[in-house]
């Protein structure tokens, strides 16, 4: 019989699974929907993303409502609003993220395609990660992040449904959930864009209900009252760190769901890219395209602890549980993701912030 860690590892290596398939069959890429979005008006890898974000907030929602979840045990419904996190957090991650060319989660696919630069930014990611938690950068992190949270009444946490309970009362869980989830779906759906990629469509439903998953399966598969599992789902910044360290050490972290999600993501990503005869080794062309990627990955891996999470933590994860911070930190992640993607086209810092906010008259002096 299955130990609780390696029970944890494998739902992990699952749900991490489907998202590697995702990513590399299904072209399922946060930044390259923001890309296409920006530059070419193309919001199909968009819209998968948003039907994601519905199918995992009907499954995360019916799993709480049927008291198999308690979404209130997870790292998102604080009792406050990040708002500092989220913002600084966001746009340093979205910086990072178009520096590098993809996210966290986009870094294990292309590990599981052959991709060496990845190893590297999978590294000082999950380094900077670690740093930003637990040691040299946590303190500034928090001295930075927590003034600027807002502070919510006793009680009440920064879910949507918590903030509305006062005016809809046992009514606030279902109708914000059911309206949520409508304006998600109709959108993806509109135009009928998406349902004409059948490759988009499915990756979006398969990831969604990869997200829901990982509730179930730690908070109720998990739920162990001697051994319990931390209740947490898909995201792509600390389990980073957390598997760098595992592998170091092996006494700094324990086998788990996130852990086993980062494996379950390259191993998905590998065989996708066997059976599709894809996968070929690539290297940096250069030291400075090197330097960008390390630079970008020591962005997304303080800003996506600061943010307490990433495009698939906040964006998916996070939204599940009708946390506040998740749009927040999403539309900091795009302006920070669209700064960056400017930055790579102009090589300066000074056009691409006047691109972004469309001054092109503006000038410092």
């Amino acid at each position: 019989m299955l130990s609780q860690s390696a029970m944890m590892f494998a739902c992990g290596l699952v749900a991490g699974g489907v998202l590697g398939v995702a990513g590399r069959a299904g072209r399922f890429c946060t930044l390259a929907m923001l890309e296409d979005a920006f530059f070419g008006s193309d919001t199909r890898r968009l819209k998968s993303f948003a039907l994601a974000a519905a199918v995992a907030l009907v499954g995360t929602q019916l799993l709480a409502a049927f008291g198999l979840v308690d979404l209130t045990h997870s790292i998102y419904l604080i009792p406050s609003i990040p708002l500092g996190g989220a913002i600084l957090g966001g746009v340093l991650f979205g910086i990072g993220m178009a520096l590098v060319g993809t996210c966290g989660f986009g870094t294990l696919v292309r590990i599981g395609g052959g991709d060496l630069r990845a190893i590297v930014v999978f590294l000082v990611l999950g380094i900077s990660a670690l740093a930003a938690m637990r040691g040299l950068t946590g303190h500034l992190r928090l001295a930075v992040t927590e003034p600027l949270s807002l502070r919510l009444p006793e009680g009440t946490t920064q879910a949507l449904d918590s903030l509305l309970a006062s005016a809809l009362g046992r009514l606030a869980q279902p109708i914000a959930a059911t309206v949520a989830v409508l304006a998600l779906a109709a959108w993806s759906l509109a135009g009928g864009q998406l349902v004409k990629s059948p490759r988009l469509l499915l990756a979006g439903f398969g990831v969604g209900l990869a997200v829901a998953f990982g509730w179930f399966a730690t908070g109720w598969l998990g739920n162990d009252d001697f051994d319990p599992a931390r209740l947490t789902s898909l995201t792509f910044v600390a389990p980073l760190g957390n598997t760098v360290l595992y592998v170091a050490t092996m006494s700094g972290a324990h086998l788990d769901f996130s852990i086993g999600s980062v494996a379950g993501v390259i191993l998905g990503s590998f065989l996708a890219a066997i059976l599709s005869r894809r996968f070929r080794w690539e290297a940096c062309d250069d030291a400075r395209e090197l330097k960008r990627h390390m630079t970008g990955a020591l962005l997304m891996g303080t800003g996506g602890i600061m943010s307490m999470g990433c495009t698939i933590g906040q964006g998916l994860s996070a939204l599940s549980t009708l946390a506040l911070s998740a749009p927040i930190t999403m539309l900091a992640i795009a302006a920070g993701a669209r700064l960056g993607l400017e930055y790579t086209m102009t090589g300066e810092w000074r056009p691409a912030l006047r691109n972004l906010l469309g001054m092109h008259s503006w000038s410092v002096k």
